[in-house]
């Protein structure tokens, strides 16, 4: 039986091609042109300091958790995280599994000035040009959805077009098999994920970040993914080199986003006004 990475992917493929039919490649680069330069979303979540910085997520739903917020306005959202302290912003545009929408994007940097990476499975360059269309400021490429022969592409596409990427992985193997894709140059555009979640059982071990960490490349930022949900993970994940974290599910569900962000993060004073 397939698993939802699987599926997630085939649905994917169909949606790019028809994507790529209805606004042709040309017709993007054309657009992107004309378009603002991209926030820095690299330098906002690779600063040194006393806590991980905070990537937070803005997603509707997804296939483990089911509909996550009912009531979902995704600029307002966006506006409470960049109020309560949040270095960057992760949005979710895939429609079917997890409740998105690439316009989304424009509605959120409408509102706040945080940096915007777009939350999604990428498979082919022409989403990297897709992105840098919808106004977003950085592209997640998950190494394990990606054919090899792809991968390379899409992250020159993305350093091209003055993008950060985030190179996520799972697997010790996937990680192996992209750091050769690296050099020094990258350090500044580049961050690794390690995602805590295992994409096709959905089971997550913060564990992961910890086990993969020391195979990071010397001068690459690393950012963990999924999985937080309390003060003691954030100082867990601190501990295994992480610069970042990335949280979704948990801010998503809370009552008062601003408060679990303090309480995650430790931290003793209010939020930005």
């Amino acid at each position: 039986m397939s698993s939802i990475l699987d599926q997630i992917l085939a649905n994917k493929r169909i949606e790019v091609e028809r994507n790529k039919r209805e606004l042709p490649l040309e017709r993007l680069e054309e657009s992107i042109l004309s378009a603002d330069a991209p926030r820095d979303f690299h330098a906002a979540v690779s600063r040194h300091g006393e806590r991980p910085n905070l990537i937070a997520e803005i997603k509707a739903a997804s296939p483990s958790a089911g509909v996550i917020c009912a009531d979902f306005d995704p600029a307002e959202t966006a506006a409470v995280y960049e109020r309560a302290g949040a270095h960057a912003l992760s949005v979710l545009t895939d429609e079917k599994f997890f409740h998105g929408k690439p316009a989304y994007i424009e509605r959120v940097k409408r509102r706040v000035a945080l940096p915007v990476l777009r939350k999604d499975f990428l498979i082919d360059p022409y989403q990297i040009h897709e992105s840098r269309a919808i106004g977003a400021d950085a592209v997640l490429i998950i190494v394990e959805a990606v054919e090899p022969h792809a991968l390379r592409d899409m992250l020159n596409t993305a350093l091209d077009l003055k993008m950060t990427v985030l190179l996520e992985v799972y697997e010790r193997e996937s990680l192996k098999r992209a750091v050769p894709l690296l050099d020094e140059t990258m350090r500044a555009s580049v961050l690794i994920g390690v995602n805590n979640r295992d994409l096709k059982t959905q089971k997550i071990d913060i564990g992961n970040t910890e086990r993969l960490a020391e195979l990071i490349p010397p001068g690459f930022a690393l950012v963990s993914e999924s999985g937080v949900k309390t003060k003691d993970d954030v100082q867990r994940l601190a501990r295994a080199g992480a610069r970042a974290l990335l949280i979704g599910e948990t801010l998503m569900r809370a009552a008062d986003p601003a408060t679990k962000i303090r309480e995650l993060f430790d931290l003793k004073t209010e939020p930005r006004p």
